[in-house]
């Protein structure tokens, strides 16, 4: 289960580099649950896409340098380069906790730190 669940993570992942949301969604459960640890919690595909039609236009660049899966849990933790309105790089470290049901991602929380410049 474990080694199918990191496969599973692992393209979404691809998707996601590639600006294929839908490719990530079809990776989700419908009533995924998406939560940024401090900041908001979305619920649900439609709100998933919402959201990254409005935060992924440009694809965001990550590297995940660990991942870990047992159980129906995956977590990766790296880096990412997302861009703000202006096409400006922000850099922050992360570590993604997906939670899967049924070979798909169920409910996410993620751990965003700024990274310092």
């Amino acid at each position: 289960m474990s080694e199918s669940n990191k496969a599973t993570l692992e393209q979404a992942n691809k998707a996601v580099r590639s600006g294929d949301n839908e490719g990530f969604l079809a990776c989700c459960a419908d009533d995924v649950v998406w939560s940024t640890v401090g900041g908001e919690t979305l619920r649900g595909k439609e709100a998933v896409r919402a959201w990254m039609a409005e935060e992924y236009v440009q694809p965001p660049e990550f590297t995940v340098n660990t991942l870990i899966a047992e159980g129906d849990m995956v977590a990766a933790l790296g880096e990412i380069v997302s861009y703000d309105d202006g096409g400006r790089p922000i850099r922050n470290a992360y570590c993604d906790v997906w939670r899967l049901r049924e070979g798909k991602l169920a409910e996410l929380k993620a751990y965003v730190v700024p990274l310092v410049k």
